[in-house]
């Protein structure tokens, strides 16, 4: 256990043993973890300080919650939940919209870039579209109240693919939970504090990430301690 803790690291391949402890039934005392932190001088991030990065237009349009934070769904491609939020590098802000399915958690699309604006979102959806297959009129998009998300743009492509639209209530950061809680974990466990020295090198940690790290090796205790790949592939040997 010390030389797992000793090696570091946010999110290399050496983690993946002690996340999934619990699965192989390891049993790990809080106060043991504790100790060998501060023997060997380790110290746990903190969370990073939440800053609001989408706004509310009262000129364009809303639409209800129609998840109700109902978070849990048998089924992928039934509900996906959007966010943005910005990662620091010397260069300024680099701002990063994600798509989660609520069924196997998995990101199914995600896009950066220098502003928050609406091509961020839409640029973030495409890339969930091109990767997952719709049947239309029969899944749920469910987003906060931010311009970006309200935007015409935004809206014409959701209702393009019959996608059924739905926004957290004003002010409400409970409605969408998981994507918060994906964004939070994301930059505690991903992020550097001193932040980046490129947006191009956030763009490269972000992506590695979430694609070689999080969809594929990171464990979730509420989906059994899987992975999202591998509770997408128990579905499918199910079905």
């Amino acid at each position: 256990m010390a030389d797992l803790l000793r090696e570091g690291g946010r999110f290399a391949p050496r983690w993946r043993p002690i996340c999934s402890e619990k699965r192989t039934g390891w049993r790990v005392n809080r106060k043991r973890v504790e100790k060998i932190m501060k023997t060997h001088e380790i110290r746990a991030w903190r969370h990073y300080r939440r800053v609001r990065t989408t706004r509310s237009d009262p000129s364009l349009p809303v639409v209800p919650n129609l998840l109700g934070q109902q978070f849990h769904f048998t089924e992928i491609n039934r509900a996906w939940v959007g966010d943005i939020t910005y990662i620091p590098t010397r260069e300024g802000w680099l701002y990063l919209a994600i798509i989660m399915d609520l069924c196997s958690r998995k990101i199914v699309g995600w896009a950066t870039g220098k502003h928050i604006d609406r091509d961020l979102v839409c640029r973030a959806l495409q890339m969930a579209l091109q990767r997952r297959h719709v049947e239309r009129g029969r899944m749920i998009y469910h987003s906060d109240r931010g311009s970006q998300y309200a935007s015409d743009d935004y809206q014409g492509d959701l209702s393009n693919h019959e996608i059924l639209p739905s926004m957290s209530r004003s002010g409400n950061c409970y409605d969408n939970a998981p994507a918060e809680s994906f964004m939070s974990t994301l930059k505690m466990e991903l992020v550097p504090p001193e932040g980046y020295a490129t947006r191009e090198e956030a763009h490269r940690s972000i992506f590695e990430y979430t694609e070689g790290f999080y969809n594929t090796w990171r464990k979730h205790s509420s989906l059994g301690y899987l992975s999202p790949d591998e509770f997408e592939r128990h579905l499918s040997v199910q079905a």
